[in-house]
């Protein structure tokens, strides 16, 4: 590649640098975009896990409750029959 004064340089590119500054300036600006696509899909995949995990809790609570209810109510029908 030449430097400004036409002259080879050492950089081992043969574009000119407004050509090389102006793809790495497009590839920079593409993986930037993919990362923080990931990121955020990443955030939503914790958010959403969180939330299921939660859920899943709160339903193992209510389940534990309704058999023991059910519990009871077996037992009182068998100490009334």
């Amino acid at each position: 590649m030449l430097d400004g004064k036409g002259k080879p340089d050492d950089s081992g590119y043969k574009s000119p640098i407004r050509k090389l500054a102006k793809f790495f300036e497009n590839s920079r600006d593409s993986w930037k975009s993919k990362c923080q696509e990931a990121k955020y899909k990443v955030k939503m995949l914790q958010n959403k896990l969180r939330y299921l995990e939660k859920r899943k809790a709160e339903l193992n609570k209510r389940v534990k409750k309704l058999e023991e209810e059910l519990q009871e109510y077996r037992q009182k029908k068998n100490d009334d029959g």
